[in-house]
């Protein structure tokens, strides 16, 4: 029986049933942009960066179901700037201090603004006024660097079975909370071996007493750009997961 395939820009692309369009496009080497999505984890399509068009019409890829057939479009000058737009957004939604933050070099946001090239936030600061939690022995919970991907909560919930987090308000005042009577991280039972631990694409769960310690040269994307290392995706979550954990 012949494979079931879709194609993304042209190029023909194999799926397997149950794939959603950025599963197939990731083991098939064609890197879509995407900030809130993770392969161990149920996808969300909060973030909006890894839009692409079917049909005419703007669909989350980390959450349509690929089907056999179907006609997608990721390249086009459109979904760039829009997707840029995004990224400028989060940056100046929250107050990220790349050259001073323990996850350069390993973070998403700050790779895929790279990949983009993105040589400015374009829109006026908000610079928000955000407590930096450090009441927890092994963590700080910095919520200046949160892009409210839901990552954390989510794997809290569904992988740890403890609910550590959640986001709380709405459209701009949607904020990552602690569920603990006083908020404070110190006040639960997170562990450095949850999976929420370990998940967050940014700095805002940084890990006590580890910071810059691997050199610039050798961070996850100082060797090539994000959207250069595809075939690399799932073992570069795992590798720097690991990371975080010892």
């Amino acid at each position: 029986m012949s494979e079931a395939t879709f194609t993304l820009d042209g190029k023909t692309i194999p799926f397997k049933p149950g794939q959603t369009i950025i599963q197939a496009a990731n083991d098939a080497g064609h890197y879509l942009p995407y900030l809130c999505y993770h392969p161990d984890l149920k996808p969300h399509g909060s973030c909006k960066v890894c839009s692409v068009k079917l049909n005419g019409r703007t669909i989350a890829s980390c959450t349509t179901a690929a089907q056999a057939g179907m006609e997608v479009v990721s390249d086009t000058e459109q979904l760039k700037e829009e997707r840029l737009a995004l990224v400028q957004m989060l940056f100046v939604e929250g107050n990220h201090f790349c050259p001073s933050c323990e996850k350069s070099g390993d973070c998403r946001l700050q790779a895929t603004a790279y990949d983009m090239g993105m040589m400015g936030p374009h829109y006026p600061q908000f610079f928000p006024n955000r407590p930096v939690d450090a009441s927890h022995p092994e963590f700080l919970l910095d919520t200046n660097r949160c892009i409210l991907c839901s990552l954390c909560v989510r794997a809290s919930r569904d992988v740890d079975g403890k609910n550590v987090f959640a986001l709380s308000g709405r459209g701009i005042n949607t904020q990552l909370i602690v569920n603990a009577a006083s908020g404070k991280l110190g006040d639960t039972d997170f562990a450095a071996t949850d999976k929420a631990a370990q998940v967050c694409p940014v700095g805002a769960i940084i890990r006590k007493g580890k910071g810059f310690a691997v050199p610039i040269g050798a961070r996850t994307y100082d060797a090539k750009p994000i959207s250069q290392q595809i075939s690399q995706q799932v073992s570069q979550f795992t590798a720097i997961e690991r990371k975080e954990t010892t």
